[in-house]
């Protein structure tokens, strides 16, 4: 018999949720075939099988568990069988490949054919990467006609569960209950902490796009053929923090205890949103990167993100947050600190507004406006720094020049 452990997501994590087994008792697995995903408060990684053989599920599917727990066997002794049966959740052996559950939701999403896709994980299973080059090589929009993409309104199916996205029938009081995502539940205990431990306040400003809009406009086309990638506005808002957080060094630290701790680099965590909640993948020294560089390596985060694929080391360790409200039609709010960190830029929605135009004293102009906002530690930054903090942001963006000669 070979035992399958639980094995540790990271540091600091001790309890993870199992999901449901994608395997009966007594089916035959091969080695690497997906038995089942767990999730902790930071990441879902994918139970392996670690030999061949007849499976034996020791705990049941939902249940929590501990690192390092026993929770089946695979007996490798066990003859292995001439048709061998494959469960509802795994891939049919004669018409599909072998596919991991991330692999399998985008193919539906994207209506790919999965047995088009050539497999180039453990034993040939078809894996995200290969779903995404397949879907690169057939170009945007659905790739296969017999693929059977997501429909609006459609429920969307995980390893934890049903979660409706549809709207109930009118005159409806029926109602459920759901269990809240470790994940969520990790999300849920900072936010109150952050609360509670810090003197958090948030200072304001608004700043002109009009530069930036400008030269994405002018450039995005040539940017887009050497880098292959998109120039978005966050690669200005994080080459703008970055400068800002070097010249005012507060804003980049943490308050451990009775000391500061200042850092030499701005790791920069940038929020995304996921249907698991919100995740803050972090870029590691952004001062040295360019825009092509924040760019790609924020696509390659996000992309991870959605597919619940990002690691520990990933989501951990940043010394500022930047969060994109905007993304989703917010006007203006109050993010909340991500502990430790010392403060959070919040970017919100761009709005044609009426304003003094500035270089024309006393004249109006409507131009694209963005407010910002900086939630800060008060024990750590003072007034002052947090508003100089903001303003420095602020001129980087409506003199986008300034970041090439280090102003």
């Amino acid at each position: 018999m070979t035992d399958v452990v639980i094995p540790s997501p990271g540091e600091s994590i001790t309890e993870v949720t199992l999901g449901q087994w994608q395997h009966q008792d007594g089916e035959w697995v091969e080695k690497d075939d997906l038995l089942c995903e767990i999730e902790s408060d930071k990441a879902t990684l994918e139970l392996l099988a670690p030999a061949a053989g007849a499976f034996k599920s020791a705990v049941g599917g939902g249940s929590e568990q501990r690192v390092g727990t026993v929770v089946a066997k695979i007996d490798t002794k066990a003859a292995k069988p001439a048709v061998v049966k494959t469960s509802a959740a795994s891939a049919s052996a004669i018409s599909e490949p072998k596919v991991t559950s991330v692999a399998r939701k985008l193919a539906a999403d994207r209506g790919v054919d999965l047995t088009r896709v050539e497999g180039t994980g453990p034993s040939g299973r078809v894996t995200r990467e290969d779903v995404e080059r397949r879907i690169e090589n057939a170009g945007a929009g659905k790739v296969d006609s017999a693929g059977a993409g997501a429909r609006p309104g459609s429920a969307v199916t995980t390893t934890f569960g049903t979660a409706p996205t549809g709207t109930a029938a009118i005159g409806s009081r029926a109602a459920r209950r759901e269990r809240v995502p470790k994940i969520r539940q990790r999300i849920a205990e900072r936010l109150v902490e952050a609360q509670h431990s810090a003197a958090m306040l948030t200072t304001f400003n608004e700043c002109d796009m009009s530069e930036v809009m400008r030269l994405r406009t002018e450039h995005k086309d040539a940017f887009e053929k050497r880098h292959s990638v998109g120039l978005g506005f966050m690669g200005f808002f994080v080459r703008a923090c970055v400068g800002a957080l070097r010249a005012f060094p507060k804003v980049n630290a943490y308050l451990l205890g009775d000391e500061f701790e200042f850092h030499d680099y701005c790791d920069v965590s940038v929020a995304v949103g996921t249907d698991r909640g919100l995740v803050v993948p972090v870029l590691r020294n952004a001062e040295s990167m360019s825009f092509a560089d924040i760019e790609q390596r924020i696509r390659e985060l996000a992309a991870k993100a959605r597919d619940g694929k990002l690691t520990v080391d990933e989501m951990t360790g940043g010394t500022f947050t930047i969060t994109n409200g905007g993304v989703y039609g917010s006007l203006m709010s109050t993010p909340i600190l991500n502990a430790p960190q010392a403060a959070i830029l919040g970017m919100h929605a761009i709005k044609r507004r009426a304003v003094e135009d500035p270089a024309h004293a006393g004249q109006v102009a409507i131009r694209p406006m963005m407010y910002l906002a900086l939630s800060y530690d008060h024990r750590i930054i003072d007034g002052s720094e947090a508003v100089s903090f903001l303003v420095h942001v602020k001129q980087c963006i409506e003199q986008p020049e300034r970041m090439l000669i280090g102003l």
